[in-house]
């Protein structure tokens, strides 16, 4: 189960370049962008570079950059695999790596280089991920010598889909077009100082980037498309300044985690803040980031249910879910807001815990987890459900050692849709803008007075935890 936990943070770490902003691609929006050159560029040498974050794949290709809708150059994840090809009725060059990238709480740095003018056949193709070249491929297809790619003729060029028959499920940062050379990922990246595991992000804009080449920061909402090169801009389809992220490879943000469903079953959207539940088991849903100490904050919108009656269960949990019917609440260390009868659920018992309104299609939930105190507050659009938390169990006595954000699937016979607010790059709109004092944004105010003090929350992101210790 990917997640991500302090300790692991790689993005956590201050000191080098930060990357503002990422553009969410969504498959159910049919979003990307594209551009057609006017002229021809180099077509023998040429290098793209991109921050890249999974979103659930359920067996789809999802395209990073494409050129020729198929009959072409294509850059993309696989179900698990990387895939790197130029087709022109046949493969003119293929990589297929035989690692996989089923990370969906990680940004990934890809780097893929076309260079046929290089002497050696094995090294007219290459792959990096993080820094480091990959060199075990499951397909290994070299170009000839001076073979003319696709990719930087005069045909469009798509960020995000192929063409107009499969769109990508990814946050996207950083995106270069380099024409005319063949670059390393030292040109867009770097190993931490102190950390020289950790592969983190250079400023790119010195670069040159020829002819046809482009760099998408994605820093303008009304326009995330503009070319930070000054070159022609990338024409946007279904995308909005809300696709606009601050989850980036310098500030990881939870998402639901779909490698984490077990018998939950359901579907994803909106960069992995949205999930609607499967309709025959209870399995519940975590976040992909958890915390054992700090104060955190998130909304969840119950929305779009069909169906039977009634509403969703949201809360927290530490443990996995070991049935199909074993629901959010049931275990010792779940806490679950159930929306029907208002009752919030510990160890399957809804009586001995204040209960609070219910709660319906439309409505937010805010989970204000105070994890330097062990207590929880729940509110409904804005308002406090009860200013006295509900003790909860020390994260150190629990199974996992860790809290973590958490949906199930409601009871009944229907599904729902939970869309979260995690602070990054929300699944529902935003009307207000309440920050946590620096990186996370709200509908609602991450302060409250619990238990007789003011407290403030923050977002559950990478930045977050290296400043409050999670």
């Amino acid at each position: 189960m990917p997640l991500i936990l302090p300790g692991n943070v790689a993005s956590a770490l201050g000191g080098g370049y930060e990357v503002a902003n990422s553009c969410r691609f969504d498959r159910g929006s049919s979003a990307y962008m594209h551009k057609t050159p006017g002229s021809s560029g180099s077509q023998t040498t040429w290098t793209i570079s991109a921050w890249v974050k999974r979103a659930n794949e359920h067996g789809t290709n999802s395209y990073i950059l494409d050129c020729g809708a198929g009959n072409g150059t294509s850059l993309y994840f696989g179900p698990a695999q990387i895939e790197f090809w130029d087709y022109q009725s046949g493969y003119t060059g293929r990589l297929t790596t035989n690692a996989v990238y089923r990370d969906h709480s990680a940004w990934y740095h890809i780097v893929a280089v076309w260079d046929t003018t290089n002497g050696t056949a094995g090294d007219r193709m290459k792959l990096y991920v993080n820094g480091t070249e990959v060199t075990s491929f499951a397909t290994d297809t070299n170009p000839s010598s001076s073979q003319a790619s696709i990719l930087n003729s005069t045909t469009k060029i798509t960020v995000g889909s192929q063409g107009t028959s499969i769109y990508a499920n990814l946050y996207m940062a950083e995106v270069c077009f380099i024409d005319g050379q063949a670059l390393t990922p030292s040109s867009f990246g770097e190993f931490n100082e102190d950390s020289p595991q950790i592969w983190q992000p250079k400023d790119v804009s010195e670069l040159t980037f020829g002819t046809n080449g482009f760099y998408c920061d994605f820093e303008d909402s009304a326009n995330l498309g503009n070319d930070a090169n000054s070159g022609t801009d990338l024409t946007e389809v279904n995308l909005a300044a809300t696709d606009q992220a601050t989850d980036t490879p310098t500030n990881n943000f939870a998402t639901w985690n779909p490698l984490a469903d077990y018998y939950y079953a359901g579907s994803y959207a909106e960069g992995n803040c949205q999930t609607t539940t499967g309709s025959s088991e209870y399995g519940y849903l975590p976040a992909t980031i958890g915390v054992s100490s700090g104060k955190w904050y998130c909304e969840i919108e119950w929305d779009a249910k069909s169906g039977g009656s009634g509403a969703g269960q949201i809360g927290i949990t530490s443990s996995q879910a070991s049935s199909a019917t074993n629901q959010l609440g049931v275990n010792a260390t779940d806490y679950a807001w159930y929306g029907p009868d208002g009752k919030i659920y510990n160890n399957n018992d809804g009586n001995t815990i204040t209960s609070g309104n219910t709660y319906t299609t439309g409505d937010i939930v805010g989970i204000y987890l105070d994890l330097d105190n062990n207590k929880l507050y729940f509110s409904k659009n804005g308002t406090l459900e009860s200013s006295t938390g509900i003790s909860i169990t020390d994260p150190a006595s629990t199974p996992l050692g860790f809290y973590f954000f958490a949906v199930c699937y409601p009871s009944g016979s229907y599904t729902g849709t939970y869309k979260a607010n995690f602070g990054g790059c929300p699944a529902f709109a935003i009307s207000s803008g309440n920050t946590d004092g620096e990186y996370g944004n709200f509908e609602y105010s991450t302060t409250i007075t619990g238990d007789g003090a003011s407290k403030t929350f923050k977002a559950l992101c990478t930045k977050n935890l290296g400043s409050d210790g999670g």
